[in-house]
């Protein structure tokens, strides 16, 4: 890997475009690294160099240039497909949990040649491979369904984590905000249906988040470069463990555990009944698809409880068993995300530079 200080030469304008496409897009599903597209498309360096140099006022003209392309790229797919992410990801859970964790695993060639596993000293590198799958490990398993509440405080703190791990190839921020129990909040707020509908609730998650996004992203990828440049086979060791154990979490075989409250405008009106409001005017005003006689009885089913409580069962999971034919369509889908993921990493030339590791 090249020093991320040497990139002064022009940017590809076509690639860096595609490149903030592909990491918006990442970004918005909870299993997809951004840093992982930009990998894959061949400009990790050079993005890990750009954000470094502009966190520490460093005004390189082509690191500026290269940064605004990636940010129309990954602004562009944010506000175009947030909506439809979650959608996805809610309703046709097992197709995009398979192919998510294809996209993800196809990435494991380009960092297996970073981290130069079986060359001398490699050692150190597998061990730094198992501390990264077992942090992984313990952030599914210990943290899946825990619910914050979406304070000032809690948001910022939470855009720190998941816009630092945006930019590791391996970690998601989708899927750090999924595990946290913020994804319907955060990717909510950024769609721009909810935007037209009430900007200001939207300003309450997005401005917090964001302000702790640019903390989190200026602390980690000075000392991200620090450590590519000074420990690379070890600090991709790490990276490879964090990218393999990042699919634990992904097991595409799980449905909602209670259907009718993954729908955030379901459990809103859920709430509103509870708090005493008619069902019917409550039906008309939040255009729900279920009838009164639904929603009272989804009321009565859920007495006592507080909208967290209600959000918090929306999105539990619990796990079945497929079909045959399922478990052989979800292995074509990761092999397919594989696949997508290796073509576009085709053609991205990684140098190995001196490793004090």
């Amino acid at each position: 890997m090249t020093d991320p200080d040497e990139s002064n030469i022009p940017p590809p304008v076509g690639r860096s475009l595609a490149g903030g496409v592909l990491m918006g897009l990442a970004n918005l599903v909870p299993g997809i690294s951004g840093g992982t597209m930009i990998l894959a498309v061949g400009l990790y360096d050079r993005f890990i160099g750009a954000v470094a140099d502009l966190t520490r006022l460093r005004w390189k003209r082509e690191s500026l240039v290269f940064l605004g392309l990636v940010g129309i790229g990954v602004v562009g797919a944010v506000l175009a497909f947030s909506g439809l992410a979650v959608s996805l990801v809610t309703e046709q859970r097992w197709v995009m949990y398979s192919l998510f964790i294809g996209l993800t695993l196809g990435g494991v060639p380009e960092l297996v040649k970073e981290a130069r596993c079986k060359d001398a000293g490699a050692g150190r590198v597998w061990l730094a491979i198992v501390l990264g799958m077992v942090t992984m490990a313990w952030l599914t398993f210990s943290m899946t369904g825990a619910q914050l509440p979406d304070s000032i405080p809690v948001l910022m703190v939470v855009g720190a984590v998941a816009a630092s791990s945006m930019i590791l190839p391996g970690i998601s921020g989708s899927y750090i905000l999924l595990i946290l129990g913020m994804y319907d909040t955060v990717l909510g707020s950024l769609s721009l249906g909810a935007l037209r509908e009430d900007w200001a609730a939207c300003a309450r998650v997005v401005a917090p988040f964001v302000f702790g996004a640019a903390a989190g992203i200026a602390l980690l990828s000075n000392a991200l470069k620090w450590l590519l440049s000074s420990y690379s086979r070890v600090s991709h060791g790490v990276l490879l463990g964090l990218l393999c154990g990042s699919v634990l979490g992904l097991f595409p075989f799980q449905t909602p555990s209670d259907p009718m409250l993954v729908q955030k405008s379901v459990r809103k009106a859920t709430s509103a009944v509870l708090a005493g409001e008619p069902a019917a005017s409550v039906v008309e005003t939040f255009e729900l698809s279920i009838s009164v006689g639904e929603l009272e009885a989804l009321a009565e089913l859920h007495q006592g409880q507080s909208p967290g409580d209600l959000k918090a069962r929306g999105e539990a999971l619990e796990t079945y068993s497929p079909a045959t034919s399922q478990v052989f369509q979800a292995l074509g889908l990761c092999l397919l995300g594989v696949i997508l993921t290796r073509l576009l990493g085709r053609g991205a030339v990684q140098s190995q530079p001196a490793d004090h590791a």
